[in-house]
């Protein structure tokens, strides 16, 4: 669902109805109490005690973090504050000064993924890029990719080890394949999420709201691919490791109780980069691109190779590929 455009009658756009007049009504209003507050509490920052008071931040972005509408719902302007309130608390949180932006989707571009099995010798090199390159928390162990280690000869995911750690890998009659978000075509994730939270953007990448995720997990219990996971603590990221580019949809830090998963770096691919975990591989196991350019290599991969999506039975059309330069691919 495409975040709508907004009304702007100099343009010849159709003027709000009253319903939306009476949301700008109640915004306007709800921002001055904002501007009104903080210039109230001015004499009492100087002690500190209002910036205790409001979990050290300032009143008016207390407010404005408390009223903050919905991404879809919320105009230029509206973002624009959000995005400099997001600035600030992490300047707050870790004294670190990054700059969050919103980055909207590319014209006639739907991202997918494609990964060479064959290839895949499970460094785990990909996980560690994404960790640093998404602002994951160093202490919840939320990693976005899990890379499981195999059986040849077998897809039962059930008896996949997670947490392997031999000396050396590749290991002896074993194979290795990444498991992240496939960003469904039809993600039951989305139907699942009670407040909306979620949703797929036009360019396919699944994304997530994380000021209006209440926690429930409904999303987590929907995800046939265990893709979605939920930050239990308040996580914590050394300054020094902090990626201070962020997006307001993707890698901006995130705070405690919601969840979280891979966005295809939006950050990145939006602004015609590779994700992370794709320039980290070390094998070049790993093809990201866009699945409406004939003459993209996932494109070619699709259309040349003896390709196969998990899971596909469920009717969720995930949008990452596996394939692989053996005879046949494993089964």
């Amino acid at each position: 669902m495409s975040k709508p455009s907004n009304p702007d009658p100099a343009a010849g756009a159709p003027l709000p109805g009253a319903a939306e007049r009476a949301a700008q009504a109640r915004r306007r209003f709800l921002t001055g109490i904002a501007q009104v507050g903080a210039a109230g509490a001015v004499a009492a920052t100087a002690s500190g005690t209002a910036r205790a008071a409001w979990g050290g931040s300032t009143l008016q972005d207390a407010l404005g973090s408390f009223f903050q509408d919905h991404y879809q719902r919320m105009d230029r302007d509206e973002i624009q504050a959000a995005l400099q309130r997001i600035e600030r608390k992490v300047q707050r949180q870790h004294g670190v000064p990054i700059t969050c932006e919103d980055t909207p989707p590319l014209p006639d571009t739907v991202f997918g993924y494609a990964l060479n099995i064959s290839k895949c010798k499970g460094y785990r090199d990909c996980v560690e890029a994404c960790v640093q390159e998404n602002n994951q928390g160093r202490d919840s162990q939320v990693q976005y990719i899990r890379v499981l280690q195999m059986d040849k000869g077998t897809m039962n995911l059930e008896t996949s080890e997670h947490y392997y750690d031999p000396a050396t890998v590749p290991v002896e009659g074993k194979f290795y394949m990444p498991v992240q978000c496939m960003q469904c075509d039809n993600p039951p994730c989305v139907k699942a999420c009670p407040t909306q939270a979620t949703w797929k953007e036009p360019d396919g990448i699944v994304v997530i709201d994380y000021d209006w995720c209440i926690g429930c997990r409904y999303c987590m219990t929907a995800c046939p691919y265990w893709a979605r996971h939920f930050n239990w603590t308040e996580p914590k990221i050394p300054a020094a490791e902090l990626n201070p580019r962020t997006n307001y949809l993707g890698n901006r830090p995130r705070p405690k109780g919601v969840v979280e998963k891979c966005h295809f770096c939006t950050q990145r691919t939006r602004k015609g980069r590779q994700p992370a975990c794709q320039e980290a591989c070390p094998t070049g196991a790993r093809v990201f691109g866009n699945l409406l350019d004939p003459a993209s290599e996932i494109r070619y991969i699709l259309e040349n190779k003896t390709v196969f999506r998990l899971k596909e039975d469920l009717g969720t059309e995930p949008k990452f590929w596996y394939y692989t330069d053996d005879v046949a691919a494993p089964r």
